[in-house]
């Protein structure tokens, strides 16, 4: 079956499934790994796949226009399957067979691992898609909450920018954020830069505020060890910039953060991301 593709296609995404996560690779159009990332089974993963999404889209790339995405699976069913396509994804059910016999030609040992399938899964989507059915998401179930769905992934497209954009902001001027926290839209995060987003006021937190933020976001495991973590990260030695244009960058900072905060998401009526 040949299918002509009319329009741009920008991401491709290998989602290798089992029964309790997705192993996850994002690409490029030019094959250039974006990001690889483990998510669970269920609403929370696919919240988290919309933000990764939105995140390294392109700017030029409209939320509105989801079939730019092109995702490989090994499954047509489950409602993990109904929620990709719900959202507007291109999704190809690609028969394990095939992705065993795509990986010999291109993987030298051959064996089977499920990042390594993620990987040969958007690879394979990229490249030989036209030699493969496309899922037809013309389902009662999908038609019914299509239009949740696509609000869903909007708003997580818009966390996922968001985040990405405080990164930016934090490495002009604020590095030991960005070593103290590998995910800034994480409620850690968020809790210790809505107290401390400049440099100066990081420094200044003691390791009680760090601890008494980390549990006021929902922390409740090795507390002491990580606000111990986040505050000898908060006060290593860093390039600064001059403390007027650092404000500012704070500033930014904090506009972000509330925008990245749960609570807002909570009032917005659309949950889990």
């Amino acid at each position: 079956m040949q299918v002509e593709w009319e329009e741009p296609l920008v991401l491709f995404v290998g989602d290798d499934w089992a029964e309790a996560h997705h192993d996850i690779e994002i690409q490029d159009e030019t094959g250039r790994r974006l990001v690889h990332r483990r998510l669970p089974e269920g609403i929370a993963g696919i919240a988290q796949l919309h933000e990764l999404i939105g995140q390294h889209a392109p700017d030029s790339v409209d939320a509105d226009d989801p079939a730019q995405v092109v995702i490989g699976i090994e499954t047509d069913r489950g409602p993990w399957v109904q929620a990709l396509l719900a959202a507007g994804y291109q999704v190809f059910a690609i028969n394990p067979l095939s992705v065993a016999r795509y990986r010999e030609r291109h993987v030298t040992s051959g064996a089977k691992s499920d990042p390594g399938d993620a990987k040969v899964l958007a690879d394979l989507v990229r490249t030989d898609r036209q030699h493969h059915r496309p899922i037809a998401g013309d389902s009662e179930l999908a038609e019914a909450v299509k239009v949740l769905a696509r609000a869903h992934q909007n708003v997580c497209w818009m966390r996922g920018r968001q985040a990405s954009a405080l990164r930016s902001t934090l490495r002009e001027f604020y590095p030991g954020a960005l070593a103290a926290f590998d995910e800034l839209a994480h409620p850690d995060a968020l809790a210790v830069l809505q107290m401390a987003p400049t440099p100066a006021t990081g420094r200044r937190l003691t390791r009680t505020q760090i601890a008494s933020a980390l549990r006021g976001s929902g922390r409740r495991r090795n507390v002491q060890v990580r606000a111990e973590q986040i505050q000898d990260s908060l006060r290593a030695p860093q390039l600064e910039q001059p403390p007027l244009i650092a404000e500012a960058f704070g500033a930014s900072v904090t506009a972000y953060v509330a925008m990245l905060s749960p609570g807002l998401s909570r009032e917005s009526g659309v949950t889990g991301c």
